[in-house]
């Protein structure tokens, strides 16, 4: 057995820990993303950090058939546990069992660019203007709707603003090209949108809101996980029906 630890002071105190309590597996000092090659392959792989993307190295150190079980926490919210087993092919595929939240891998934590370099004059730009019915509120207060708009939009993430009586939701993507503002104001049957880019963020948000809920509103254990040498994709039900894909972290 073996288990990284990335702070020299916690894994020391791991250390000693477990030998008290009469254990002694290997403990080293490292980034998890990286994995442990020198004792591969394993049969069982567990992270108790949630990340975005499943490392590479993780699928390459476990042997076919072993099994990978980890956090997944994409960057738009609601994340939840994902159980992966490895093939004969270099891949693994699984589920999603349960909802789960914590600090993510260091290595994957996302800086957000300033919200100028999206809108560099004064709001709203030349954002086009819209209205909503899907309030952002409901969409957010809502676990498995969140993380089913999170894993159709894996590029996407959202702050919000409070004002007066109600709360502004801005929604980014990662290239940094466009972005879209939602006002929820309670007790108002429709919101106020603006949308500026070459993405419609809001209208994709309620697109996959909407097919989330034309699919059953379908828990965590509905969908599922790719992973190969070059990339994941997310599935509902099957892995023949994806509902996003993503290239291998760099």
């Amino acid at each position: 057995m073996s288990t990284i630890e990335v702070d020299p002071r916690v894994a020391d105190a791991a250390r000693s820990a477990l030998h008290a309590a009469g254990y002694a597996p290997e403990v080293m000092c490292g980034d998890g993303s990286f994995g442990w090659s020198a004792a591969a392959p394993y049969d069982r792989l567990l992270s108790t950090v949630p990340v975005r993307d499943i490392p590479p190295a993780w699928p390459d150190q476990t042997r076919p058939g072993g099994v990978i079980v980890s956090p997944v926490s994409p960057l738009l919210g609601g994340g939840a546990i994902v159980r992966l087993t490895v093939g004969d092919n270099g891949t693994a595929s699984g589920r999603f069992t349960r909802s789960a939240a914590f600090m993510m891998l260091r290595r994957q934590r996302y800086a957000a660019a300033p919200v100028d370099d999206y809108l560099p004059g004064e709001w709203p730009g030349d954002a086009e203007q819209s209205w909503t019915e899907p309030d952002p509120e409901t969409v957010g207060a809502d676990w498995p709707a969140l993380f089913a708009c999170a894993l159709a939009l894996p590029d996407v993430y959202y702050r919000r603003n409070d004002y007066g009586p109600g709360r502004t939701w801005w929604l980014f993507d990662t290239a940094v090209t466009s972005w879209a503002t939602v006002d929820s104001v309670p007790g108002q049957p429709r919101f106020e949108v603006h949308q500026s880019g070459p993405r419609q963020l809001w209208d994709e948000m309620a697109t996959a809101h909407h097919r989330w809920t034309a699919a059953g509103r379908p828990g965590y254990d509905r969908y599922g996980l790719t992973v190969t040498p070059t990339g994941q994709t997310a599935w509902l039900d099957d892995p023949d029906t994806p509902v996003s894909g993503r290239d291998a972290a760099g």
